[in-house]
């Protein structure tokens, strides 16, 4: 009996030291593997604005949407107030592959792709619904196309709106009132003609740096849409505000060329979808919480001049018509025809 129990206590040793090296078969799952494979894929999205703007409003709603479409199998995170860096870099930083995407006023584009300079040539569009139906369609899209040559994917336009102006000056009702101001406008060269053709000191530069130079008083004021007014509190270095809506900007959904044509194909459905249904759906916000936003910038102080003399705006501004005409002639044409259809 003890040589017995002593032989079958050997045995049990055996395989217990044959399990441990992996002698035997065992069928329990490889769970790190499985868990590896479960992991999302992450994709960053930066925008320069903070999370109060209509910017935030569209990059939540995309990724809910692009979480919905894929199951949870890409997961957008957002990085707000620059943290990525100015539209410029982050631009640049998507033509590398070092960043995926980004919420993007227009403005910046035209120094990646000169044609988009079109769509902030002074008082293009009159109205909001104008503007979507130039955007939504195939003028806007293959505006959007001319993106891969700089290796850039554009998915769709969210709205940064009708740009107004603001200064600590004076108020503005007519053309003749904003000579002399300085203002900061965007890196943009149809921006800077625009308020040069009004004898405005033009001063391009990054955001970050002009709600700096706002706060110093190096400049006297600015120019954007009332959700950008509202959100970053402008009534703290600006007086004056007048609705001169000089310019329609849209905000645009983009991505790397590199990282989209590295998704799956019905993933890159479902990314451009989801890029859509959140600029409608932003858009729809911007509309819904303007006028609020206007009673709200009017309580902290700001003179409003809502019913400016805008047809001297827009015979101050012919000389940039005249300096862009040309390089421009065929999509403005194309634009009216669309708009009088």
């Amino acid at each position: 009996m003890k040589r017995f129990l002593s032989t079958v206590a050997m045995t049990t040793a055996l395989v217990v030291a044959l399990s441990a090296c992996g002698g035997g078969e065992s069928n329990q799952p490889a769970a790190n593997n499985d868990a590896a494979s479960a992991e999302p894929t992450v994709i960053k999205l930066g925008t320069t604005v903070n999370e109060q703007d209509s910017f935030q409003i569209a990059a939540e709603k995309f990724k809910e949407l692009v979480e919905e479409k894929t199951d949870g199998a890409y997961v957008i995170e957002i990085y707000p107030n620059g943290s990525l860096g100015d539209e410029r870099t982050m631009l640049e930083s998507m033509q590398m592959g070092t960043l995926d995407m980004g919420i993007i006023t227009s403005g910046p584009f035209v120094n990646f792709v000169p044609e988009m300079g079109v769509l902030d040539m002074p008082f293009l569009f009159p109205d909001n619904a104008s503007a979507y139906k130039v955007l939504d369609g195939e003028i806007g899209q293959s505006l959007l196309d001319k993106f891969e040559s700089a290796n850039l994917k554009g998915l769709a336009y969210a709205e940064r709106g009708f740009r107004n102006l603001t200064n600590n000056k004076k108020a503005v009702t007519s053309a003749a009132d904003v000579k002399g101001l300085k203002v900061r406008v965007m890196e943009n060269e149809v921006y800077i003609s625009t308020f040069e053709s009004l004898g405005v000191n033009a001063v391009p530069m990054a955001w970050s740096e002009a709600l700096t130079a706002l706060q110093q008083q190096t400049i006297d004021g600015q120019e954007n849409p009332v959700n950008v007014i509202h959100s970053f509190k402008l009534w703290e270095s600006q007086k004056h505000l007048t609705m001169t809506r000089h310019a329609y900007a849209s905000a645009i959904i983009t991505m790397s060329l590199q990282k989209f044509n590295a998704l799956p194909e019905d993933v890159q459905v479902a990314f451009k979808e989801a890029a859509q249904g959140a600029a409608e759906y932003e858009r729809q916000w911007v509309a819904d919480n303007e006028a609020s936003q206007l009673e709200d910038i009017k309580a902290n102080g700001v003179e409003v001049v809502e019913n400016p003399d805008v047809e001297s705006f827009k015979a101050a501004v012919q000389p940039t018509y005249d300096k862009f005409g040309t390089q421009y002639a065929d999509l403005i044409a194309q634009i009216e025809d669309a708009l009088s259809e």
